[in-house]
């Protein structure tokens, strides 16, 4: 099944970069794409607690779903940003 998130705080590739990086590891998740302009991702799902478990991973890293971040969840998403930078 597809679904799509809109989140906070994608703001460039390198976010995009380590947003598919943490992702792709999930069980029963097997595709994500990062739309980095409107801050959507497009994930294909094969079970049914891993939308869950996707929001859950994204949030503490600074990227929460719409209206649902904090001055901490933008602090996260920057030092994340810097990690896809290097990694990338």
């Amino acid at each position: 099944m597809t679904y799509k998130l809109n989140v906070e705080n994608i703001k460039c590739n390198g976010w995009a970069h380590s947003i598919k990086s943490r992702l792709g590891k999930l069980k029963g998740l097997e595709s994500v794409d990062v739309n980095v302009e409107p801050g959507i991702i497009q994930l294909d799902i094969t079970e049914n607690k891993t939308l869950e478990a996707v929001i859950e991973k994204l949030h503490p890293r600074g990227y929460p779903q719409s209206y649902k971040g904090t001055g901490m969840t933008t602090a996260a998403s920057y030092i994340n940003c810097m990690i896809g930078k290097v990694t990338s």
